[in-house]
């Protein structure tokens, strides 16, 4: 009888791009359709040696949702066969609405929340599309959001502050 002969198995680590794509998996976890990506708040994926390292910017510095988002994207990593990993909390430079990629910002509208603009508030209702908006309360459902109604529709919607 011939000796059992041992197979090697070869770990390919995936490529930055492809971490990219996996990450655009990854909702925000107050806004489930759009992702960390389209938020903008990935800055940096990179390999460090054997360990992926990912940089991530709160889009405040006291956003609740950071911890659980480092939880997410640590979990679709490893999900994916990623073992040695380190999620890096960047501050500097701080978040900025301009972040935001436009696909983000088509899906916010689609969601009902109005995108940021520079004029600091809604160009039109997110649902109607009407132009004719009044503020409500600077204050909305999360601390980014402010509190906005349409005057033709008269539906409310949270218009995401312009940072």
């Amino acid at each position: 009888m011939a000796p059992a002969r041992l197979s090697r198995c070869y770990v390919v680590r995936p490529e930055v791009a492809e971490i990219w794509r996996w990450l655009e998996d990854v909702p925000d976890p107050e806004i489930p359709v759009i992702s960390v990506v389209d938020l903008g708040i990935v800055r940096d994926v990179r390999w460090a040696g054997e360990v992926l390292e990912v940089a991530v910017t709160p889009t405040y510095s006291g956003c609740p949702a950071t911890r659980i988002i480092s939880l997410d994207i640590e979990t679709a990593l490893r999900d994916k066969g990623v073992s040695d990993l380190r999620i890096e909390t960047q501050i500097s430079p701080p978040w900025t609405t301009d972040w935001l990629s436009d696909k983000g910002r088509a899906k916010l509208e689609d969601y009902g929340i109005a995108p940021p603009r520079a004029a600091g508030g809604p160009e039109r209702c997110p649902r109607c599309k009407s132009a004719r908006v009044s503020r409500v309360s600077q204050f909305g459902s999360t601390p980014c959001k402010a509190h906005w109604r349409c005057d033709d529709c008269l539906e409310p919607f949270d218009y995401f502050k312009c940072l």
